[in-house]
């Protein structure tokens, strides 16, 4: 716990067995962390064998594969009813470090953000952890455009390393979003349109040959998808579209 506050770090987890242990080490090695929910979506591998070794972990399995956002969403189903005031969620690849886990949560917990992400872009960290040159080029393209529709200036929209107050969960329409990657950035576009501020803390990257990652086809349509949910953000804030929260 963190100023009264109960912690619980989520995990969307998909093939995940060769980093889940290390990731959960480091997750729970700070002390603060109450609970930890790893949510399978139909791995092949020995992902939910592992989690079921692992102490004060919750394990849901998906008997199908959702997608990434539906995976999201059972996470923090999950982390509400299990009375959580601060959700984290991090991926168990491995790719970005759980040392940042005591400074964001002190970042919601203070009630400085209700939101915190952690950025691989300031400071560096994506090219000098191994991100491929392209993926990192859209990212800052995707962050330009969506910073100018969404009128924020944020690092970074595409981090899967992010920490949540518990109101601010419950009061984001989660379920009528993507089941798929583009979840992530329907999220921040929602707590946008809350008038939320959102915290960055600068991340070290990791890019492993383990670490999960999306084909350039998909990438595509994520991108593509990213830029629809600005625009319909644009067009919201207009009066021409429905609100997006």
């Amino acid at each position: 716990m963190l100023n009264g506050e109960k912690i619980v770090v989520v995990m969307p987890a998909y093939n995940a067995a060769r980093t889940l242990r290390q990731t959960y080490q480091e997750v729970m090695a700070h002390g603060i962390v109450d609970l930890v929910i790893v949510v399978d979506d139909a791995s092949h591998d020995d992902t939910v064998a592992i989690a079921r070794t692992l102490d004060r972990v919750q394990v849901e399995v998906h008997p199908v594969n959702l997608g990434y956002g539906a995976n999201q969403k059972t996470c923090y189903r999950l982390a509400l009813a299990a009375g959580a005031g601060i959700i984290i969620m991090i991926h168990p690849d491995y790719q970005y470090t759980p040392q940042l886990i005591p400074a964001m949560a002190a970042l919601v917990a203070s009630g400085l953000y209700p939101c915190v992400l952690a950025s691989r872009i300031l400071g560096g960290g994506a090219l000098r952890g191994g991100m491929p040159w392209w993926k990192y080029v859209a990212n800052r393209f995707l962050t330009f455009v969506e910073n100018l529709l969404l009128g924020a200036k944020l690092s970074e929209y595409h981090t899967g390393y992010r920490a949540f107050t518990r109101k601010l969960l419950e009061r984001l329409p989660l379920d009528t979003n993507s089941d798929d990657f583009v979840f992530d950035n329907q999220v921040l576009a929602q707590v946008i349109a809350l008038g939320c501020a959102i915290g960055e803390v600068t991340c070290p990257a990791r890019y492993l040959p383990e670490a999960s990652s999306i084909n350039f086809r998909r990438s595509v349509r994520y991108g593509l998808g990213c830029l629809f949910t600005a625009l319909r953000f644009r067009f919201a804030r207009w009066g021409l579209a429905r609100p997006i929260a």
